[in-house]
């Protein structure tokens, strides 16, 4: 059976799927066929396929282990994996004959995959990119493991009530995990609390609450290689399960109090950190992943080589942003306290073993925390982070003897701010390398944030532009495409995305640009059939699709989108018969539980999507959509439908952006900022293929300085003073006149931090030469057909890569 999915053999037959399948239903699910539901026939199938993934893993850490490659420990707070199945499918090269198997047995695949549950790992790009990178690993035949933390609930499940986000628990494991191998052996004791009693050099770690650590392995398949990798998460497990006594004198509550308070530590991806508990809750979190991890890799490391001799030389530690920076002061008390190093030599270790990325600028999301709610939950760690900047600033004191206010700057204790620990600078201290995500987040990072120890380090800082793995977000998600570049250019770019370039031959050729239009169309198709389903609201395929799906943040800036659209709204109310190319504007996103000026832009989009949605005067030439509960899934269907992909943050405060990179892969066009990875994509696909507006980041810089007046915009600009007098004066919330007025005055009189008043011309004539365009088939084609052939260097393969070679100092492992 020949199929654009089938690229390995298959050694196993349609028939031979059919009866493992029905065998899984029976003697794993324990269910008669007669009486299972389709999410027990997902899992059958689940399992089915899990069975010939588990070879080529046991073979691969078999060659992991024999060939005592040096390791990758990759660390992160998130993974964003999406659905699991049609991903193993596709890298197994067995997408075909599964589906025909369960289409002979009365099942269809796509419907399966439907069923399947998005894992609650992850909230946005920080998780997807760990998701990517380990996609990508595997597929390079590269030793590396990812570990992160088994959440029982995701951040939340996100509803609209009345225009409003509503949260609800996302229990992602309602129906259980197939996918992953409960490892009861493998646990670890973390501890919390406690005090220290000091014995000449030794330190005691006494008295401590104790949180047990279960490992989770979840099999993370390369593409159409037998090389796989695993993902280790840790639950979290109470050392004691029940208090009997309590239990027996009828106070059932007490009786098993301790155990929830223990197990409430991998029970929620990040905790809502309002409250003085929810921060706390938090810093455990954090520590408990790292320590059972830190434990984890020690342990791996003495039963294949019984020495921590040479650990420096064998593993390697990756920190993905500040969340897991704890490991450091965790592998130097393990070091210390458990395997007799000195405090110098450990120091060593630790300082070869590191390496740390950064993924943002902005100096309110810099993890930071209190002296004292460290002191209370890690007081040895606090002690060792004292040490640690302890030996820094006598180090620096000595490079530096002209203290020009370097030593506070540089601190790991931030004296200033009620004393607190800067967690960044303490990755910094201890890692080898540190590293952006772009080229202009790596360069400002350098030239702001890290300024001063990029005098005391010049060569530690280092730039690894982000990149998507292109087997999920081109091969998977859209097909119609992949199907277009297969018969161009033959499968391969799937494994060397640099191989799109070829497509640059075919740009005059007017059938391909025609089956590059239809394969739009499809997705498009596809999208607009969901948005009816799920929202009632109908939508035309043909209309441009203008789509910006990410966080709800204001830095992201929304809200500029959303001036944009009223703006539209009024000039079609004004002249309707003006010839206007059709729009249908898309938003997806959450907004963190506490966020509450996120939430107003989401209750705002949706105030104005109603009143535009039911103004006859507009019908078809404009409708807005917010797509509730933004998933890995869903951006599975929004991304290959996208005309128009908005990436108008504020220039210098997004480090990179990887929807960007997915949009312009699948044949979107881009407006926005120079911000982020928009630089590098601008350099790659040509000023004249992507829409930029708005000002640089210098001149962001500038307009700070100079003592920017939003309110001197809301005066000059005729259209700005109607869309924003519109909103404060409730003509898209007439139940509620004043309902917007806070959001008003940030805008116009408070100071709009992010600068939209001073883009907001910019953006708006930029919308019109997209419609401009647009109007054009043949040339829009023509330019989506050149973002998706300079696309190649945006391969998460790509940046990988250079991790290997340029931080990491790994090699493939050989099969």
């Amino acid at each position: 059976m020949t199929s654009p999915f089938n690229y390995t053999s298959p050694t196993v037959s349609v028939e031979a799927l059919k009866h493992s399948i029905a065998y899984k239903l029976m003697f794993i699910i324990g269910k008669d066929p007669s009486i299972a539901t389709q999410h027990d026939w997902l899992n059958a199938t689940l399992f089915a396929v899990r069975d010939r993934m588990v070879e080529r893993w046991l073979r691969s850490n078999r060659a992991q282990t024999s060939q005592d490659v040096r390791q990758v420990y990759y660390l992160s707070m998130e993974f964003l994996i999406g659905r699991t199945l049609s991903n193993a499918l596709l890298s197994m090269g067995i997408y075909d004959d599964i589906k025909q198997a369960l289409d002979e047995m009365g099942f269809d695949l796509e419907e399966l995959i439907g069923e399947e549950n998005d894992p609650g790992l992850g909230n946005g790009g920080l998780g997807r990119l760990a998701a990517c990178f380990l996609d990508s690993l595997a597929t390079l035949a590269l030793p590396g493991r990812g570990y992160g933390i088994r959440y029982e609930y995701g951040m939340f499940a996100q509803n609209i009530i009345n225009g409003q986000q509503m949260e609800s628990p996302d229990y992602w494991l309602e129906y259980g995990n197939p996918w992953e191998f409960q490892r009861h052996s493998t646990r670890y004791k973390v501890r919390f609390g406690g005090r220290l009693q000091h014995e000449g050099s030794k330190t005691r770690w006494l008295e401590t609450e104790e949180v047990i650590a279960l490992a989770y392995d979840q099999v993370i398949p390369g593409f159409d290689t037998d090389a796989t990798n695993t993902l280790r998460l840790w639950g979290a497990q109470a050392s004691n399960e029940i208090n009997l006594g309590k239990f027996n004198q009828g106070d059932y509550f007490a009786a098993v109090e301790d155990k929830n308070h223990s197990e409430n530590v991998s029970r929620v991806l990040y905790p809502d950190d309002s409250t003085y508990s929810g921060r706390e809750l938090r810093l455990r979190q954090e520590y408990f992943l790292v320590s059972a991890t830190v434990q984890d890799i020690l342990n791996r490391h003495y039963v294949t080589h019984h020495t921590y001799e040479n650990l420096a030389d064998k593993i390697a530690i990756h920190l993905n942003d500040t969340h897991p920076v704890l490991s450091i002061p965790e592998l130097m008390r393990l070091l210390i306290d458990e395997h007799k190093f000195s405090w110098e030599k450990a120091w060593e270790t630790v300082t070869q073993v590191f390496s740390y990325t950064n993924h943002t600028l902005m100096s309110e999301a810099l993890e930071t925390w209190p002296v004292d709610m460290i002191g209370k939950i890690l007081p040895r760690h606090l002690e060792i982070i004292f040490q640690i900047n302890d030996h820094f600033l006598k180090e620096v004191a000595v490079k530096v003897p002209d203290d020009s206010g370097i030593l506070s700057r540089v601190s790991i204790i931030d004296e200033g701010n009620g004393r607190r620990v800067r967690m960044a600078w303490l990755a910094v201290i201890a890692s080898h390398k540190v590293n952006g995500v772009s080229a202009l987040h790596s360069e400002l990072m350098v030239q702001s944030l890290f300024v001063d120890f990029a005098h005391i380090y010049p060569d530690r800082f280092c730039n690894k532009t982000n990149g998507v793995t292109p087997r999920r977000w081109l091969g998977l998600a859209n097909k119609p495409l992949s199907k277009v570049l297969d018969d161009a250019i033959g499968h391969n770019w799937r494994t060397d995305l640099s191989q799109l370039e070829e497509l640059k031959q075919n740009i005059d050729y007017p059938s391909f640009l025609e089956a590059l239009r239809k394969a739009k169309l499809e997705n498009k198709k596809r999208l607009a059939l969901y948005i009816a389903q799920k929202l009632d609201v109908v939508v035309d395929p043909k209309s441009l699709f203008d789509v910006q799906i990410k966080r709800i943040h204001e830095y992201k800036r929304q809200l500029m989108n959303v001036l944009h659209v009223i703006t539209r709204y009024n000039r079609i109310i004004e002249d309707p018969d003006a010839g206007w190319v059709p729009r249908t504007v898309i938003f997806a996103g959450k907004a963190a539980s506490a966020y509450y000026a996120a939430k107003q832009i989401i209750r705002l989009i949706n105030d104005v999507a109603a009143v535009i949605n039911e103004d006859p005067r507009v019908r078809d030439k404009l409708k807005v959509v917010f797509i509730p509960n933004y998933s890995v899934s869903l951006a599975q269907i929004i991304i290959p439908a996208a005309d128009l992909s908005e990436q108008i943050s504020l220039a210098g405060t997004e480090a990179s952006g990887t929807s960007n990179m997915k949009f312009a892969l699948n044949g979107a066009l881009t407006i926005g900022t120079l911000d982020g990875a928009n630089v590098e994509m601008l350099e790659h696909v040509g000023e004249e293929n992507i829409f930029i507006f708005g000002n640089t980041t210098p001149q962001v810089e500038q307009l700070r300085r100079d003592g920017y007046n939003p309110h001197t915009y809301y005066e000059q600009d005729a259209e700005l003073h109607q869309v924003l007098t519109q909103i404060a004066t409730g003509v898209f919330s007439p139940n509620e006149p004043k309902r917007y007025s806070n959001l008003f005055d940030t805008l116009v009189n408070l100071g709009d931090h992010y600068q939209l008043l001073a883009d907001y011309r910019s953006y708006v004539d930029t919308q019109d030469k997209v419609d401009e365009l647009y109007k054009q088939p043949e040339e829009w084609t023509r330019r989506t057909l050149l973002n998706i052939a300079n696309m190649g260097y945006f391969s998460s393969d790509r940046t990988i890569q250079e991790y290997a070679d340029e931080i990491w100092n790994i090699k493939p492992i050989k099969l």
